[in-house]
């Protein structure tokens, strides 16, 4: 059985609470639509913003624009993590992108170590998906991208052959000094 207080509280409870829902519902008793005389007017606006300027003004801005003079290129190098961005004049060609990328790599002491820093060892490609290498005397303005991939080519891979022993000789290391039980297991599957 309740008490009486617990009466009390219950019922103004319930006026309080159906008081707050009347506020926050009344925008939806009348369907959302609030008379005309609350709406506030619409701002003016002025249509023919450039009704003032000559034409040949804004013709003038438009050609007097500073041109482009430079181009900034990402180049991926194979077995390499992150990019090489290189910034190259806009009549360079695919031989001087590969030079330039190389130079930088090299510059930037990047890991791993290149075989071979000749750039005609090197093939550049639109992705690493890609099969096709692009021309060494295209200009890179008229190849629509800014991102390559830079791989050794056939030639050079065969004569700088890529030699992965990271896992074994560690394990070869290890037993070499005398410390058997620290012998890594290999988990290749």
């Amino acid at each position: 059985m309740p008490s009486p207080k617990s009466q009390r509280r219950a019922t103004t409870h319930e006026k309080s609470r159906t008081g707050r829902l009347s506020k926050r519902a009344s925008s939806f008793a009348n369907g959302g639509i609030t008379p005309a005389a609350e709406i506030p007017p619409r701002p003016r606006t002025v249509p023919n913003l450039l009704s003032g300027i000559r034409i040949d003004e804004t013709t003038e801005a438009v050609y007097n624009r500073p041109k482009l003079t430079k181009l900034l290129v990402n180049v991926t190098i194979e077995r390499s993590l992150g990019t090489v961005k290189v910034i190259v004049p806009l009549e360079a060609t695919v031989e001087d992108l590969v030079a330039a990328a190389l130079r930088q790599y090299v510059k930037e002491m990047r890991l791993p170590m290149l075989s071979s820093a000749d750039s005609s060892d090197f093939d550049i490609h639109y992705s690493q998906f890609a099969l096709e290498s692009l021309g060494r005397e295209e200009n890179l303005m008229n190849l629509g991208s800014r991102n390559f991939f830079l791989c050794l080519n056939k030639a050079a891979a065969v004569q700088f052959p890529v030699v992965d022993d990271s896992t074994s000789g560690c394990s070869k290391d290890a037993t070499r000094r005398g410390f058997p039980w620290l012998k890594f297991k290999d988990f290749s599957v």
